[in-house]
């Protein structure tokens, strides 16, 4: 199994520090705001990473923090004129909403800023008193700085120069640092902040610190993989690397995992530009599945370009994946017999391939698109299969055993799991059709009553009504089937 590394810039055989155990750090949002689909991709992507390892057989243990207090969360409660604990607690609750609905597990841990002050004020102590940072004063308070030039393997990750940094910098306003690339480990409070007390005076931790402090008591002092959105490699990743090495003298985490920006019309998402999309908004329009399959649909590590003819073949494609599965129900009413079709020698070695071919794929950097694309390419000879009706007892063990490999390596990215009814259901409602299920139900069973009394024209007007509504019937040998059209 390999997997990139952002520190080394390669691909990596992976090997834990601990055997099969394995630590993860994913940063986590800051509270004060509704979620984007930049925050959900990063959180699909290290809920497959954490799901990959433990269906390979690793004891994972997961934390994933929550900044609950910043610049931004103190503006948004003055904005609204509440706390910032109000604020705070309102988008972390927000969080667990979108995140419910895109299939995220909980962390094993999730650690808030708030809850770790004092381990803050540890690190922070400590690196003052080897000499890597220092204190300025703030009138009755003081901030803390790290120095960023008393660490020379500053830029290491994002494979940045201290001297280009330098050169880059604007002016700086601040002169009380030494340094303009020195970063704040402690802000003393400012009138009408949030704040907390310390060796320092009341203040507040920086942004940087917390990751460190939350990661170092849960994971320890070498974590196995720390992660989160490219735009978190420089500074705040950067910085974690060498406060936390500075306050232990050991190597922070052996494997850097960043996911790729989701970009718009080649774009990165900002607010400047006007061009967020939440994921709550998204939600209104599109199944969380489809959202998700479309999010798994490229290498993580790429960028994402977010259309919404992207999201509409992703909900077409998780269509044909659960008539699949429909199809192969039906199979379950067909009485075995012992010959098997011509073409059963294929479908079998494909069903055999399938799981090494998966595996295959995620072993490489955890390469959903391909092993997306190895489920998708079993599924289209499934169908080929079906459509020479076999009816072998080893086919039809074969069918249902294809059903439930769909449903396993399924589960790993966290698709394909609901029933087809169920699918038609949510689609009925997410596309706000203008039926009900129990509307549907009366007209198949008074269509079938006009077939039954051989009124045809009746029966072909209630399919020609439910289909301007968007409702497919298809007649089986037993009963008819409504699927909403795609």
């Amino acid at each position: 199994m390999r997997v990139f590394n952002t520190l080394t810039n390669r691909l990596e055989e992976f090997e834990p520090l601990n055997d099969k155990k394995v630590g993860i750090y994913a940063c986590g949002v800051t509270v004060y705001d509704l979620c984007h689909i930049g925050h959900a991709r990063s959180a699909v992507v290290f809920d497959v990473i954490v799901k990959y390892l433990r269906y390979k057989g690793y004891e994972v243990k997961f934390v994933r923090n929550f900044t609950d207090i910043d610049d931004k969360i103190i503006n948004r409660a003055n904005k609204e004129g509440v706390s910032w604990k109000e604020i705070a607690e309102k988008y972390t609750e927000e969080y667990y909403k979108d995140m419910d609905h895109l299939g995220i597990a909980r962390a094993d841990v999730e650690p808030k800023a708030t809850e770790h002050i004092k381990e803050m004020i540890e690190i922070i102590q400590k690196l003052i008193e080897k000499g890597y940072a220092y204190t300025v004063d703030e009138g009755d308070a003081k901030s803390v700085y790290f120095s960023v030039e008393k660490f020379p393997q500053y830029g290491k990750l994002s494979k940045k120069k201290i001297d280009e940094l330098m050169s880059g910098v604007r002016v700086e306003v601040d002169e009380r640092k030494k340094s303009p690339l020195d970063f704040a480990l402690w802000k003393a409070s400012k009138p009408g902040e949030p704040w907390w007390d310390s060796p320092w005076g009341k203040g507040r931790p920086g942004w940087h610190i917390e990751c460190s402090a939350m990661s170092i008591k849960y994971l320890g002092e070498t974590l196995d993989i720390h992660g989160g959105g490219a735009d978190l490699i420089f500074p705040h990743h950067e910085n974690e690397i060498a406060q936390s090495e500075a306050y232990t003298g050991k190597t922070f985490a052996k494997y850097w995992i960043h996911n790729g920006f989701v970009t718009i019309n080649k774009e990165k998402m900002s607010k400047s530009l006007g061009n967020v999309l939440n994921i709550r908004d998204l939600l209104e329009i599109y199944d969380a599945e489809a959202l998700r399959l479309f999010l798994l649909s490229s290498h993580y590590r790429s960028p994402i370009e977010f259309t919404h003819e992207y999201v509409k073949e992703a909900e077409a494609t998780l269509d044909r994946v659960y008539s699949t599965i429909m199809r192969i129900d039906d199979f379950e009413k067909i009485e075995p017999n012992v010959r098997n079709s011509s073409n059963f020698e294929k479908i079998k070695s494909d069903f055999e391939n399938l799981k090494p071919d998966f595996e295959r794929a995620m072993d490489e950097d955890f390469n959903t698109a391909r092993a997306l694309a190895v489920i998708f390419e079993f599924i289209k000879e499934l169908n080929r299969f079906m459509d020479k009706r076999p009816s072998g007892k080893e086919e039809i063990n074969l069918l249902f055993n294809s059903k439930k490999i769909i449903r396993e390596l399924g589960s790993v990215l966290n698709l394909f799991q609901r029933e087809p009814i169920q699918w038609h259901r949510d689609l009925l409602k997410i596309k706000k059709i203008e039926i009900t299920e129990e509307e549907i139900n009366m007209l198949i069973e008074e269509r079938f009553q006009a077939r039954k009394n051989k009124d045809w024209q009746r029966a072909d007007s209630i399919r020609q009504q439910l289909l301007s509504k968007g409702i497919i019937l298809e007649d089986k040998p037993d009963r008819t089937v409504w699927k909403v059209k795609i």
